[in-house]
This record gives C-alpha cells, sequence and structure tokens, in this order.
C-alpha cells in the first residue's frame, strides 16, 4: 500500500486516491496516474512477458508507442487484453493482469524458451516446420497457435456499445503539444472551423511532462490556459483522448475518441469509444516526436527505459525508479533528464557516449562511455560501463534512462505511399516524398525539436493552411521559450553485444538482424518479415531506426540507402468493434420491415431475414407442435380458400418515358414493344455474358408507362443494371427510372376465393371480374371509397392470384382489412416458408435457381429470348456451351419413397454410375415437403433433364447421408396446364 517511488510535485490528485489491483495484489495510486505509473509508484518494475522468448519486462516508454507493459484490463464480458499499461487511466477498482505467462509473471515455465535461444533464432520456424511433412498437422500447427497471440479472449458477448460519427472541419490539427497549440490558437481566432485531437488525456505534449518556462509561466500553466481559451471558441472543438488513426484519400482521417475507457464502465446510453470520419479540408500533422533507445547488452530488463519517458515519470507523475539511476545517451536531450531528477532529489549518473560531454548540474557525467551489459533478472540491479580508457565501471542503480535520439512521428504522412527522407543532423526521418493532400507537418513531427521551434512551426502552418482556404490569418502572440539547439552524436548500439535487443516486444535482437542479411534479406521489408522487426502492436516505433542502422553497417551502407519501411493505419492498435460501431447482433445491418410487420408480430409470426428484410416466416396457430404444421396448414387452406402474403420486399421500379417500351426491350430477353396497356408480362433478364440474371414481371399502365419487378435479393443490383444501360448504352432514349421498392405495400391475394375477398374491397366502379380482368391483367384502381392502388393479376403460387398495391403508409390498414373482409372464406396469411413450397410445387424459379451460372437454356425458356430483336446478352447467349443438348435443364424429381427427403445441394448420379465429381449429372436447387402431394418433392438441374421424364436417378448427399433414387418428372407438380390461375 506504499507508495515507495513517489515523489512530491506533479499533476496527480493526491487527495484522490484510487484502489485498483494487479494479479491480484492490491494497490494505491492517485488521480491522473496511468496504470504504469502507479505500478511504479509502488516499486513494481516488472509488468510483462516478452513474446518469444518470454523474459522479464517492464515499461519502455511512458506513452502509445509502449512495446513492454502491455496488460489485461478488466474482468469477464469487459476483459480488454493488450492494453498498454503507459496509457491505461487509473480508476478506482480497476483490475488489471499480466499476460503471456504461466502459471505467474514472476516465475514463467514458458521462460525456458530464453534458454533455447540458439534454436529459435531468426526466420527459424521457416527452416524448422518444413520436416518432415507429416508432422505439420499432428505436432508443427497445434504447438504454433497455442503459443501464438498475447492475452486471452473472454468468449462473453461485449457488453459495451461502440459508435460512429461524422465530423467536418476546414482544419484538423492532429497533436495537442506546442505546436497544435500555436496552430489551433492561430486558426480559432481566424475564424476557421478547428478541430483539435491529441490521444491523451491531458492536453499539451510534452510540456506536461518538462519543467520548462514559457514566458515565465511553467509550460503546463500556459498549455492548460491556451486549452481553456479554445475551449472559449465557438468554431473550435478541443477533442482529448482522440487518436487520428490513419489518412485517406480526399481529406477523410479516422479518429477513435476513447470516451469511456478511463471508467469502470460506460455510463447509460453512452459508448464506449466512437470511431470518427473526420472531412477536413487542411489537416496539420503536430504528432511530437519518439525518443529512441540505443541497443546494448541486456537493454531490455525491467528498470531501463527511455530517458524522456522517465522524466515524464518524474515531473508530470512524481514517480521515479529508485533514489539511484542512470542515464545513456548521445544528446543534450538525455541531460535534460538528469538535471530534473537530480532537482527532485534523485541520484544521478550520466553515460555519454560524446568524449566532450558535460554535466549541467550537480550530477556526475562519464564522457566517451557505454553501457556494455546490465544486470538483474526481474529488475535491474547494476549497469556495466565501459569508459573511454577501456576499464569497465558497475554501477548499481534502481533505473536507467536511454536517450538515442528523437524520432519525428512521421506515420501519418505515409499512410498514402508516402517517403519519408533521411536527414543527417537529426539522425532521423522527415516527412518527404509526397504527403497526403492538405496534410502540413509542423513541430516535431518535422524534426522542429525546440519549444520555440515547434511553437513557431505550428503557427506557421497554420498560417500556409488558412491562406490556401482563403482566410485572412491572426498570428496571436506566443510566449518564449527555449530554442537549444539539437547537440547529437548518432550513436546506434554497442557493438560485440551478445544479446541486444532490438524490438522488445518481439525479441528481435541485433544478433537476428545480422543474421537476416547474412541469409540475403537484404530488403529492409524482407528483414522486417524475416526476423518480425517493427510488426509489434508499436509497429517499430521504438525499434525500426535501431535495426535499420545495423542493417546498413553490416551492409556497408548509409540509413538512407537501406530506407524504411512503409507504415500504415491504423497508428495505434484499435479494437475491432471500434470498426463495427454499432453494427453487431440485431444491428449487424440495417433491418427493413415490410407495412405489415407490426401486424405480423401481433400474430406471433416468426421472423426471418431476407436480405435486408425482415419477413415472415410463417404463422403459428395454438397446438401446432412445430414449424411444419404451420407451413403445411398455410399451403392447403391458400390453395383450399385464400391467403395473403406480403410481398412489398420485391424490387419494383417505375419505368417512364417515350421510349420506355423500347427501353425494355432491349433489357428483356423477350419481347415488350407490343405489349398492350393494362397488360403484364413475365420477363427475363440476361446478363452481358448470356447468363440469366433475374425473372420478374413488367406491368403497362400507360403507353409511357411501366411498373417492372424483381426478385427481392436483386431489386438494387437490377436498380443499377437498368440505369447502367440508360445511362452508359442507351442515353438517348427518352426514358427515366426510379425505384418505387419502399413506396407500395404490395400483397399476394391468393387461392379459389382471392376475388371474391378482392371484390370487397375494391371499389364497385372497376371490374375485375374474369372477363374484366383476365389473367396477367393490370391497372390503377382505387379500393376501400378512393384510396389509390395498382392491380395485378399474377400468379407465384399457381392458383389464381392478384397482387394489389397501395402507398406503404397505407399498408399496415390493409392488411387488417383484408384479414376482416376474409373471414368469412377462411384467409390465412401465409409466410415465406408456405410461398416456397407452393411456387416449388408449381416449378417456378426463384434465386436459388438464378444462381448466376444458368441460362435461360437451363432454365426450359430458350424461347423466350426473342430472336426478332436484339437484347441485352443475346448474342453470347448462343454460345456453344450455353445451348448443348446434353446441358442442365431444370426439371422436378419425386421421392419414390413418402419418407424419404429430398435435399437442396444433393448431387443426382445416373443409376449404376460411380459416386464422383466425374459421374455427376446435375443438383437439386430447392426442395420441400408438399402437403398436397403426401411426399417430398424438389426441382433442379439435371443433364437433358427434359428428354429424361420417368427415368429413376440416384440422389446423394455425403455431406447429410442421404444416398436413394428419385423420379424425374414434370417441374409442374401442381395444375400443370394452368387452369387454376386463369379461373
Amino acid at each position: 500500500m506504499n507508495q515507495i517511488n513517489r515523489l512530491n510535485g506533479g499533476l496527480i490528485d493526491r487527495k484522490a486516491t484510487k484502489s485498483f489491483t494487479f494479479d491480484g495484489a492490491r494497490y494505491t495510486g492517485c488521480a491522473g496516474d496511468t496504470l504504469a505509473s502507479a505500478l511504479l509508484a509502488n516499486g513494481v518494475r516488472l509488468m510483462g512477458r516478452s513474446f518469444k522468448y518470454h523474459r522479464p519486462r517492464g515499461p519502455m516508454t511512458a506513452g502509445s508507442e509502449e512495446p513492454n507493459a502491455i496488460v489485461e484490463l478488466r474482468s469477464g464480458a469487459r476483459s480488454e487484453p493488450n492494453t498498454r499499461a503507459t496509457t491505461a487511466e487509473l480508476f478506482d477498482g480497476l483490475s488489471a493482469t499480466s499476460q503471456n505467462r504461466w502459471p505467474s509473471l514472476k516465475w514463467d515455465a514458458m521462460a525456458i524458451n530464453d534458454s533455447l535461444s540458439p534454436f529459435l533464432s531468426a526466420g527459424f520456424y521457416y527452416k524448422t516446420f518444413m520436416w518432415p511433412a507429416a508432422f505439420w498437422e499432428k505436432l508443427y500447427e497445434p504447438i504454433i497457435r497455442r503459443a501464438a497471440g498475447l492475452g486471452s479472449l473472454s468468449h462473453e458477448p461485449d457488453p459495451d456499445a461502440y459508435d460512429k460519427g461524422f465530423l467536418h472541419c476546414d482544419l484538423l490539427i492532429i497533436g495537442a503539444g506546442p505546436a497544435g497549440l500555436a496552430a489551433a490558437l492561430t486558426a480559432g481566432e481566424s475564424g476557421a472551423r478547428v478541430i483539435l485531437a491529441d490521444e491523451d488525456y491531458v492536453l499539451g505534449g510534452r510540456l506536461a511532462s518538462e519543467t520548462g518556462l514559457l514566458s515565465d509561466q511553467d509550460g503546463h500553466a500556459w498549455a492548460q490556459e491556451a486549452v481553456a481559451r479554445l475551449h472559449a471558441m465557438p468554431n473550435v472543438r478541443v477533442m482529448s483522448r482522440s487518436t487520428v488513426i490513419g489518412a485517406f484519400d480526399h481529406g477523410v482521417y479516422g479518429m477513435l475518441e476513447r470516451v469511456s475507457d478511463h471508467l469502470a464502465e460506460p455510463a447509460p446510453g453512452k459508448p464506449r469509444q466512437i470511431l470518427w470520419r473526420v472531412y477536413s479540408k487542411r489537416a496539420i500533422l503536430a504528432a511530437g516526436a519518439t525518443e529512441r533507445p540505443i541497443v546494448f547488452e541486456n537493454n531490455d530488463r525491467p528498470g531501463i527505459m527511455l530517458a524522456s519517458a522517465m522524466r515524464a515519470y518524474a515531473n508530470r507523475w512524481a514517480v521515479t525508479l529508485g533514489k539511484s539511476v542512470a542515464v545513456f545517451t548521445n544528446n543534450d536531450d538525455g541531460h535534460r533528464t538528469a538535471v530534473d531528477l537530480r532537482a527532485k532529489g534523485v541520484k544521478v549518473t550520466v553515460i555519454d557516449t560524446r568524449s566532450d560531454a558535460v554535466s549541467k548540474a550537480d550530477y556526475e557525467t562519464i564522457p566517451g562511455g557505454v553501457v556494455v551489459n546490465t544486470k538483474g533478472r526481474l529488475g535491474l540491479k547494476c549497469v556495466d560501463v565501459r569508459r573511454a580508457s577501456g576499464g569497465l565501471r558497475t554501477l548499481y542503480v534502481d533505473g536507467l534512462g536511454v536517450s538515442g535520439g528523437w524520432n519525428p512521428n512521421v506515420h501519418m504522412t505515409c499512410h498514402q505511399r508516402g517517403r519519408p527522407e533521411w536527414n543527417d543532423d537529426l539522425a532521423a526521418f522527415v516527412p518527404g516524398g509526397t504527403l497526403p493532400t492538405g496534410l502540413i507537418p509542423a513541430g516535431a513531427a518535422t524534426g522542429a525539436f525546440s519549444t520555440h521551434a515547434a511553437l513557431a512551426s505550428g503557427q506557421d502552418a497554420a498560417c500556409t493552411a488558412l491562406t490556401d482556404l482563403g482566410h485572412t490569418p491572426t498570428r496571436p502572440d506566443l510566449p518564449a521559450a527555449e530554442d537549444a539547439p539539437l547537440r547529437i552524436s548518432a550513436f546506434w548500439h554497442v557493438k560485440d553485444a551478445k544479446r541486444a535487443w532490438v524490438d522488445q516486444q518481439n525479441d528481435v535482437t541485433a544478433k537476428d538482424v545480422k543474421l537476416a542479411h547474412q541469409e540475403n534479406f537484404v530488403s529492409v521489408e524482407h528483414l522486417k518479415r524475416y526476423t518480425t522487426l517493427g510488426m509489434a502492436t508499436d509497429q517499430g516505433k521504438t525499434s525500426n531506426i535501431a535495426g535499420l542502422a545495423i542493417m546498413a553497417e553490416v551492409a556497408g551502407k548509409q540509413i538512407p540507402q537501406v530506407g524504411t519501411t512503409m507504415f500504415r493505419p491504423p497508428y495505434t492498435p484499435t479494437a475491432i468493434g471500434a470498426f463495427a460501431g454499432r453494427s453487431r447482433d440485431e444491428d449487424f445491418r440495417p433491418v427493413r420491415k415490410t407495412p405489415s410487420h407490426y401486424w405480423a408480430e401481433e400474430q406471433g409470426a416468426v421472423f426471418v431475414e431476407v436480405g435486408m428484410w425482415l419477413r415472415a416466416q410463417w404463422f403459428p396457430k395454438p397446438g401446432e407442435t412445430n414449424w411444419r404444421e404451420s407451413v403445411d396448414r398455410e399451403v392447403l387452406q391458400t390453395r383450399k380458400s385464400v391467403g395473403v402474403c406480403d410481398c412489398t420486399t420485391l424490387g419494383k421500379i417505375d419505368v417512364q418515358g417515350a421510349d420506355a417500351a423500347d427501353f425494355l426491350n432491349k433489357v428483356y430477353a423477350n419481347a415488350f414493344a407490343k405489349l398492350a396497356v393494362g397488360k403484364t408480362r413475365y420477363g427475363l433478364m440476361l446478363r452481358e455474358d448470356g447468363i440469366a440474371m433475374d425473372d420478374g414481371t413488367a406491368a403497362r399502365l400507360a403507353e409511357d408507362h411501366f411498373v417492372v419487378t424483381t426478385t427481392t435479393a436483386n431489386a438494387v443490383p437490377v436498380y443499377r443494371h437498368m440505369e447502367f444501360v440508360r445511362q452508359c448504352l442507351f442515353p438517348d432514349l427518352d426514358v427515366q427510372l426510379i425505384s418505387t421498392t419502399e413506396a407500395w405495400a404490395q400483397y399476394a391475394v391468393a387461392g379459389p376465393n382471392s376475388r371474391k375477398l378482392l371484390q370487397k374491397i375494391v371499389d364497385p366502379e372497376f371490374d375485375i371480374s374474369n372477363e374484366g380482368f383476365p389473367f396477367m391483367a393490370c391497372g390503377e384502381i382505387t379500393v376501400c371509397g378512393g384510396l389509390r392502388a395498382r392491380l395485378f393479376r399474377i400468379s407465384f403460387s399457381g392458383e389464381l392470384a392478384f397482387e394489389i398495391a397501395v402507398p406503404t403508409r397505407y399498408g399496415d390498414a390493409l392488411m387488417r382489412r383484408l384479414m376482416a373482409e376474409g373471414e368469412e372464406f377462411g384467409v390465412t396469411p401465409y409466410g415465406t416458408e408456405a410461398l416456397s413450397v407452393m411456387r416449388i410445387e408449381k416449378g417456378h424459379a426463384a434465386g436459388n435457381e438464378l444462381n448466376g451460372t444458368t441460362s435461360a437454356h437451363n432454365l426450359g425458356m430458350g424461347r423466350m429470348v426473342s430472336k426478332k430483336k436484339d437484347c441485352i446478352g443475346n448474342t453470347l447467349s448462343e454460345r456453344p456451351g450455353l445451348t448443348e443438348e446434353d446441358a442442365l435443364k431444370l426439371v422436378g424429381f419425386k421421392a419414390l419413397n413418402g419418407t424419404d427427403k429430398v435435399p437442396a445441394g444433393a448431387h443426382l448420379i445416373t443409376v449404376g454410375d460411380p459416386v464422383d465429381a466425374a459421374h455427376d449429372q446435375g443438383y437439386i436447387t430447392s426442395a420441400c415437403y408438399s402437403p398436397n402431394l403426401g411426399c417430398h418433392i424438389a426441382i433442379g438441374y439435371l443433364k437433358s433433364g427434359d428428354s429424361r421424364m420417368g427415368e429413376k436417378v440416384r440422389l446423394v448427399s455425403p455431406l447429410t447421408g442421404v444416398d436413394h433414387e428419385v423420379e424425374v418428372v414434370s417441374a409442374h407438380f401442381v395444375d400443370p396446364e394452368g387452369e387454376r390461375l386463369r379461373a
């Protein structure tokens, strides 16, 4: 409970203590702490294990670039694996556990891998798992799968919500450090619409972690005043806890806002995270820079971290690693850490690779020295230093800060194939090449590392962007700040080190990099994949440059000649749930409800997803014990009397214009030019390659007005196809299209009493008798005393049937009226299952038959492809491969035994032939139990099927264990002459 490493000062609230657990042990921290800072304050340096060798690891950084301190937060359904302890905000009751260890963090059985490291060098899996081949499935793959990955899943549904949103601005500023704040103040006071986004929960960037003054004012205090000014501007949106994760085309940026991650659970109705799509006219990249380490022997022990992180923990979180620390540096920034820590009473020794290095305060400096080794298995105990003279000295310290220089955060500039450029003065890559359109780097992201340079760079970038946008920029006064020149002597790694870690999360060593070059993996992209360098969750933010430097050295090249790998979004690891947003469970995709949906719910209907529609599948009645009973009843009652089905989901397209008939003549395979007004015609639509695309009807309501129906599944593709034909193939035709699928509620009224039922609601001036309204007639009518409607005498069930349509707003009322008026006839609603049974009994092709591989010839509709006119797909439909005599033909199949099933997808084999692909004769497309025939029936494709009526073929379905004979029959099982539908 004692925070033994807590210092004075910092930006924490000591009065607001927070209790939390780590691996079951209870600790306390303060409001403002991260999990990492709170653990360090309690003397806990060991926080994780590395991926490959399970070596003990502690935090290396204090930010989102952290490769080592990766933990699991919370428990149960809300457990969150692979979370960086350095960015996880502390809250009361937080529960955290370490990962990648068993049985405990201090004693990990898999640490034996560390002893086996000579056999697990770079690329060992490419060499080891190739032989013998028989071992792969039984031995190698199971071992790899068990070892792969970090963290664990709860296997429970995530109880939290994620959301998506859209934001628009003139200027997006990425990063709220000195450059970002200066840019935001400039743009905000100039009247531009500004979004300022930063991943941290405290804005100010490194100003929150430094002790420098701005115009005689503490840097953090100035940053807070600047943020307050920005909050007061109505044209500025300040967003903390918001990481811009990617730069995309046309000034669009992805941004993840962590709304509730800092809470035990989100507030009621609030999402956990929001993925914003930000549309910006210009953007400023003020993402700062990341300090890089120096590679040396055993540089990965808990207690070794970046010097800037050590300074941040001391200044922002008032935490030290102990009473005595060392700093290993090749530049002046390492001395800034020493000065700050010494001022807080910590004993500091600086090891500086530069021979002319001198102390900046009351601490010892070892000029020209290098760290050659460290000791302390579970935490740093001492550091071995080689002096410039060659002598060795051991320093007993609690922590070691390492500063090898700074790398500008150029990642966002690379998201559209931009290549950074090498800067010798900085010994780092800076933005260069082709930047995302409208993106202007500023501040430390460009190599402007001093506070003064960052402030000025941010203001200049804002002025450039504002001028481009036509604004007149104003330049608010900026505070005076330090402008010290960068003094660095590039030093990448200590030579002759045996185990010097480059990528600490993936356990890539300097030796691995050299081995990759030795084995001819000389491309930087090959190096990355062969060694896994830079493939950890930090994307190589702390390891890439060192790896490139070592690669360049062994290749005898300069770093720019070796090049660098490309950075890709997301900038930091992002939960898949954030990309999904609310599109999960019942909200996985939009749901369209039919006009009769709420009435159907009242009847206890069972629903099924049909595309985006939710349709009634069947309507169970009391006493019915299974779905088949309900479906059989609906089928029998419809064929006996009358049934009503909501078919609103069928695609409906209005085709209007003087050339509407000519247009449909080109779109459909059969002729429509001479279709009389008031008539409907079945149509077959072909793709350009001659394959059947869709079928439906076209009703001619006027000389220049048709209503085309499509299948539910193809409503959108057919509309797109027709628009392409109209706009691109025949732009001179006078024709217009509009989708009216949602505009009209449409119901199929089928059965012998369907006309009698409709006569009760159709206004008396309209004659719908067989003589006045024959089969395939259509017309605009009114119902129920003047409500406009459309009536079509078409049948999908093979019965006397009509389809009646009214404006959608009246759909529910019409369904209720039909049910009320049909009581005397025993009217029944029927769902998609009964509809499917009746269409199979009648032999109608539907989606299963129009599967994108069948032609009109296969469907038995070859004669519908008119030879008197041209149409899309006409020529290619005559290819020899689509018109063969023994082609698959759509026919019916009937089980010989009433109890035998005929499953869809089963294959057809000639009796006596082997069951293999070479002897495959066809397959079943749609199957059902027919309550009218009392057996299972099906339709499907059989080679030369139309000439094999009465033949018995073998039906096999190895997947479901079906193997029996069926009889080939006509697909028209019920009323083959069509007398019922013409009654």
